[in-house]
């Protein structure tokens, strides 16, 4: 054959079409390779992603479960402050009780021991208000004794008669301060 011819033949046939015989061979070890994948390797593939799946759907179930369980775990932590804060509020509230209470009985305290110092300031001045007007009576008895003796000219030294002219001298001027209020 002459390369003139040889040209011409490999002209007519068409690269990009393959010839059967290799189509036929290359269909055939495509199905042969593709039913030894199909048998061996996508049963395992199959499993690898059933596994992957489950574990994913477990890893989600698991993260609901911990959400839910934290959520109950915040709602009791609320719970438990709620319930520090009003017992809290409850016994600031008995604090300001005791302490007003308090107030209010030493206050009371104070007051009766104010009064028992006036009382005893009062029963004072009364006994030095009798004291002072005895010793005053005896001072005035005395004087008034002493100038009624003077202007009478005898003596008057007896005690008993003394001790009348002395009241009854006292209670005149009594009487009239009395009667000049």
């Amino acid at each position: 054959m002459s390369p003139l011819v040889m040209l011409a033949a490999e002209e007519a046939e068409n690269p990009l079409i393959p010839p059967i015989p290799e189509l036929v061979i290359g269909l055939i070890a495509f199905v042969i390779v593709f039913g030894f994948l199909a048998w061996k390797l996508l049963p395992n593939i199959n499993k690898v992603l059933e596994e992957r799946r489950e574990a994913i759907e477990g890893g989600i179930e698991k993260a609901e479960a911990a959400q839910t369980e934290a959520q109950s775990v915040l709602e009791q932590y609320k719970a438990q402050l709620a319930e520090a804060r009003h017992e809290a509020a409850r016994l600031r509230q008995e604090a300001q009780e005791q302490g007003a209470t308090l107030i209010a009985e030493m206050r009371a305290e104070g007051q009766r021991q104010r009064e028992e110092i006036v009382a005893a300031g009062h029963a004072q001045i009364a006994a030095d208000r009798k004291a002072a007007s005895a010793s005053l009576r005896q001072d005035v008895g005395k004087l008034a004794t002493e100038l009624a003796g003077k202007l009478v000219g005898e003596s008057l030294e007896d005690h008993a008669r003394q001790s009348r002219v002395i009241d009854r001298f006292l209670d005149e001027l009594d009487e009239k301060a009395e009667a000049t209020r």
